[in-house]
């Protein structure tokens, strides 16, 4: 993946030590909307293949286990439907861009630009909502979050019994 990503973008996107300078790669990446769809039709397979395999892992262990992955893009890449519910997470738009200045440590400004950008290459979170099972509020504060994320595992692990006692009794919908 790296040579097809480095092939694709060209070396400008390195480091010195021939790393990957992400934000460079997300500078090109996000500048249009084709480069984006370049970008993850090398990456999205190789992240699939990770993801599939960690998953199955995790049935190994324990078949009625709930695993969770992480994807902005989830719906955008139409792989949402390799999975049994999709969460999704949000937030106010002036905290997307607050947390970006502080993780990334730059002005107000300079992240207002940097996630509209990532934003425009997203579907609106309307959308994101509609297709949801289930949404998670993060703009409150951080106890608020974590009682909401305690009440979507409780409810998924709740689905879970249930469709273990149909398969069990090999009743309706089984």
């Amino acid at each position: 993946m790296y040579g097809a990503v480095v092939a694709q973008f060209g070396a400008e996107i390195l480091n010195p030590d021939k790393s990957v300078d992400r934000a460079r790669l997300a500078e090109l990446a996000f500048g249009q909307p084709s480069r984006i769809q370049e970008l993850n039709e090398i990456v999205h397979p190789a992240v699939i293949q990770r993801e599939n395999n960690w998953m199955d892992g995790i049935a190994r262990k324990d078949l009625h286990a709930i695993a969770i992955v992480e994807a902005a893009l989830i719906l955008e890449a139409r792989s949402h439907r390799r999975f049994d519910r999709l969460l999704v997470v949000t937030c106010r738009p002036e905290q997307r861009i607050e947390r970006w200045a502080s993780k990334m440590k730059v002005d107000f400004d300079t992240a207002r630009r940097e996630v509209e950008r990532r934003m425009a290459a997203q579907l609106p979170d309307e959308d994101k909502i509609k297709a949801a099972d289930y949404v998670i509020d993060n703009s409150g504060p951080l106890d608020l979050t974590r009682q909401r994320v305690i009440q979507v595992y409780e409810r998924l692990q709740q689905e879970e019994r249930v469709t273990n006692s149909r398969l069990a009794s090999g009743g309706p919908n089984a």
